[in-house]
């Protein structure tokens, strides 16, 4: 039950994603979602690095262990998720003023 809601949930912020510029991430979530139940054999909820290399999960498969933060030797759809959070690019803050500057014109 909680991966449908994590499917509807990924699949409302993909539009939002795309038209902020995410559109590649958004690409990878909506694709690594889709296929994540396809590689998953034993339909336990996790991939393991065959799993994820099994063709259908490109993406997972080459990232793996990156995605695998637990070194547990399988991922869930939510490391999935957190691991393409996690490489975004933040947009640039804007410099700050220095402080105490005491530029005369």
């Amino acid at each position: 039950m909680r991966y449908w809601v994590l499917a509807l949930a990924l699949g409302a912020a993909m539009p939002v994603m795309a038209q902020s510029g995410y559109g590649a991430i958004a690409n990878k979530m909506a694709n690594a979602a889709k296929n994540f139940d396809v590689a998953d054999k034993d339909h336990d909820g996790f991939l393991t690095k065959e799993e994820a290399n099994s063709g259908s999960t490109p993406f997972i498969g080459a990232h793996f262990d990156k995605i695998d933060k637990n070194h547990a030797g399988k991922v869930s759809k939510e490391d999935v998720v957190e691991y393409i959070k996690s490489v975004r690019k933040p947009a640039p803050a804007a410099a700050p003023a220095a402080a105490g500057s005491t530029a005369k014109p």
